[in-house]
């Protein structure tokens, strides 16, 4: 039998020794040290909650280990959903509700390609996928939208930051944020970074 390569990360060493111990102690788990050229097929986190230095890791480890992930949150809020869509992050687990069991089949069903989600962020989730139906159905008056990512960049520059801080509030890379910027002016025919902001909070995007 074919083992599930996993990965555990946790930030505190409660739940780290805890996770590892189980799983480790499973026939059809083997749990890897975490080296930077580990190749897992799951990856099982436990944080607090999402904030912006675990969003970070998230987006690195989707980006350099590509493994599906489990998570295990304090908090869960629905603004979360498109965060985890985008970190490869397939199954949420509230702290308060885990056990054993439920994080052993969390991570079977990441490895065989499925996942688990809170029923609040799969219906948050449906309501994105609506809203962008809406707006492919109406191109012509979506020239003018802007993505949440646009928005987060648009309000931090109002706020006052350059690039290099914006791109480690929304831990993005200088460059991914100069692309932005620049998608921005050019769909929108701004000037500049003064205009650009001026633009948004006349039209009450920011």
């Amino acid at each position: 039998m074919e083992r599930i390569r996993v990965v555990v990360q946790a930030a505190d060493h409660l739940s780290m020794t805890g996770l590892i111990t189980y799983l480790g102690s499973r026939p059809d788990v083997e749990v890897l040290d975490g080296g930077v050229h580990v190749k897992p097929d799951v990856v099982v986190m436990a944080v607090d909650r999402l904030g912006a230095e675990v969003v970070g890791r998230l987006r690195r480890a989707a980006a350099h280990v590509g493994a599906p992930v489990v998570l295990i949150l304090d908090e869960v809020g629905e603004s979360d959903v498109l965060t985890a869509v985008e970190c490869r992050i397939v199954a949420i687990l509230p702290r308060a509700a885990v056990t054993d069991q439920l994080v052993l089949r969390s991570v079977l069903t990441a490895a065989a390609g499925g996942g688990a989600m809170p029923p609040n962020m799969v219906a948050e989730l449906l309501r994105h996928v609506q809203r962008l139906q809406r707006q492919v159905l109406e191109p012509d008056g979506g020239r003018d939208r802007l993505s949440a990512r646009e928005t987060d960049v648009l309000r931090l520059m109002a706020d006052g930051l350059d690039t290099a801080e914006i791109a480690g509030r929304l831990s993005y890379s200088e460059r991914t944020i100069k692309n932005v910027f620049y998608g921005i002016t050019t769909r929108l025919n701004l000037r500049n970074r003064p205009h650009a902001v001026a633009y948004a909070l006349r039209k009450g995007m920011i």
